[in-house]
């Protein structure tokens, strides 16, 4: 059985995915939030947990999808039950900053560990997850790519760069929504209503973001067809660098990646 604890913007389309894949007989779910536990359960018809501890006893994968400043207070919480568990649990964290090996000896080292850093798309199965294991995870990969599947696609990383992937995808949809807002903000100053300007930017993110991945070509090639000589596209595009729009992107993957560095445990 899967147990999911914490119910937020990513807990709630694991768990989804999770019904998916397992069946709900086979899934169990918390958060600290009764309603939210009661209505969800109930919803996905899943077993509502009373409390961390019971989840933890119940379940041989646990998945935390909590905020980074109460994981220590949740691990402590099911530390016994799964350090005293008969068979191996498998403990999946999507939480920045907090390495395998902090989770490994959080457990005696008697749990498998698996690191997730996914992006908001999740919700609506777009998502970008990077996966790492820890050391000597002996469990079922095939069944945390199998729901990773279901809320998008994923990319198995070394932990070393699992910072790198909080800039590369964790992070970053935040910036896209800023440059979705930016973009309709100024059409709407040219007269399209703001309905139809959040459609029309939003879609051509979408489309531009589906070259990339579907032909295969450099950003960079996508972006001069784009371009025709003395045309318009062009001058935005000397707009845009004379205004430093790479560097303010760089910066801000700089000031992310540091951040997380510096919650490193």
């Amino acid at each position: 059985m899967i147990g999911i604890i914490g119910l937020g913007n990513m807990g709630t389309p694991l768990l989804k995915g999770a019904v998916e894949v397992f069946g709900k007989e086979n899934v169990s779910c918390y958060d600290k939030a009764t309603s939210v536990g009661e209505r969800l359960s109930q919803e996905y018809g899943v077993t509502l947990a009373r409390n961390e501890h019971d989840l933890a006893e119940r379940c041989d994968t646990i998945l935390l999808a909590v905020k980074p400043q109460v994981y220590d207070i949740v691990i402590n919480a099911i530390a016994g039950a799964v350090i005293d568990a008969t068979s191996k649990k498998t403990i999946i964290s999507i939480a920045p900053g907090i390495s395998t090996d902090h989770l490994l000896k959080s457990f005696d080292n008697k749990a498998n560990i698996v690191r997730l850093m996914p992006n908001t798309p999740a919700k609506v199965n777009e998502g970008m997850t990077a996966v790492c294991f820890g050391a000597g995870f002996n469990g079922n990969k095939d069944d945390i790519f199998r729901l990773l599947d279901t809320i998008g696609t994923y990319a198995e990383l070394p932990e070393s760069l699992m910072n790198a992937a909080t800039v590369a995808s964790g992070s970053s949809p935040a910036f896209v929504y800023m440059f979705i807002e930016a973009m309709a903000d100024a059409v709407v100053k040219y007269g399209i209503p703001r309905p139809v300007a959040y459609k029309m930017v939003a879609q051509m993110v979408v489309g531009s973001a589906k070259m990339v991945l579907e032909t295969g070509e450099h950003p960079g090639k996508l972006k001069d067809d784009v371009c025709s000589p003395g045309g318009t596209t062009i001058c935005g595009v000397a707009a845009l660098e004379e205004n430093g729009f790479r560097n303010a992107v760089i910066k801000a993957c700089d000031a992310v990646y540091e951040k997380g560095a510096s919650m490193k445990k």
